[in-house]
């Protein structure tokens, strides 16, 4: 009787999974047939689940009236090197936080919480009042110093936990050894930390490539919008242009895609690493 309830149960869970499954990649297939679709073809009725004859003009038209290489350029900069030196910053900050003991240690970390409780959107004002006094408005390196500084807070906190599951042994065996604390760091806990370092970057990366309301608020030509901005510029007040933006949204998920696939195995072991405190 208990290995008839046995199969029974993993048969319901593997159908849920299933069901769950087919629920969570539905809306990524209906994109990429819809940009697939010739432009006739995308409202007609009944509904067709696969292109009667398919067409690449969604995605010449992306790179043939909207430049929409530029935009991927754009946040492919953007995102990588705020993503990069977000996590080089985290890095150092988590470390000291995870092995120095002193006096405001408590209410840095408490900031740092705190600050991913405010709605982005708050700050937009101000934020833009103060790119705007310093020149940076429109300018990429004004939004990458944006994602860096909403980066760090978060990142720190994430990585401070993977620092606290690697001994202190280490450190001090490599001390002991004639290395100084910043040799130890680079030389013996780094190569240690980097399935959680990936894992942060990648996390910073995504963060930044799929950020919208930063990007429109502070890029305003053409030459230096990103991806997201771009979407958006899909949207009209009367129409929405849905195999332009279907394409577009292809070719946006495919960076994350594959830098989620050759990385998958350093991000789980990454995230468990520093979900559990040695």
């Amino acid at each position: 009787m208990i290995g008839k309830e046995t199969k029974a149960g993993r048969a319901a869970k593997f159908t849920f999974l299933g069901l769950w499954l087919v629920f969570s990649l539905f809306p990524l297939y209906w994109i990429t047939v819809t940009s697939l679709k010739a432009s006739g073809d995308i409202f007609s009725f009944p509904i067709s689940y696969w292109p009667e004859r398919f067409s690449l003009e969604n995605y010449q038209g992306l790179f043939g009236k909207a430049d929409f290489g530029t935009y991927l350029v754009n946040s492919l900069v953007v995102a990588t090197v705020a993503g990069a030196v977000a996590t080089a910053i985290s890095t150092l900050s988590a470390y000291v936080l995870a092995r120095f003991e002193f006096r405001s240690k408590s209410a840095l970390l408490m900031a740092a919480l705190v600050t991913q409780m405010i709605p982005s959107f708050i700050a937009l004002g101000p934020l833009y009042l103060l790119m705007t006094d310093l020149r940076l408005v429109d300018n990429r390196l004004g939004l990458v110093l944006v994602y860096i500084a909403v980066c760090i807070p978060f990142c720190t906190v994430m990585l401070r936990g993977f620092f606290e599951n690697v001994p202190d042994a280490l450190e001090e065996a490599a001390m002991i050894d004639g290395l100084s604390r910043l040799g130890a760091l680079l030389r013996v806990l780094l190569p240690v930390m980097r399935p959680g370092i990936v894992a942060a970057f990648i996390f910073n990366f995504v963060n930044c490539w799929n950020e919208l309301f930063l990007s429109v608020t502070l890029m305003n030509s053409d030459a230096n919008k990103t991806v997201p901005t771009a979407l958006n510029g899909f949207i009209s007040s009367f129409n929405i242009d849905w195999g332009s933006m279907s394409a577009a949204a292809v070719l946006t998920i495919l960076p994350t895609m594959v830098l989620f696939a050759f990385a998958s195995r350093h991000i789980v072991q990454g995230l468990t690493s520093g979900a559990v405190k040695g």
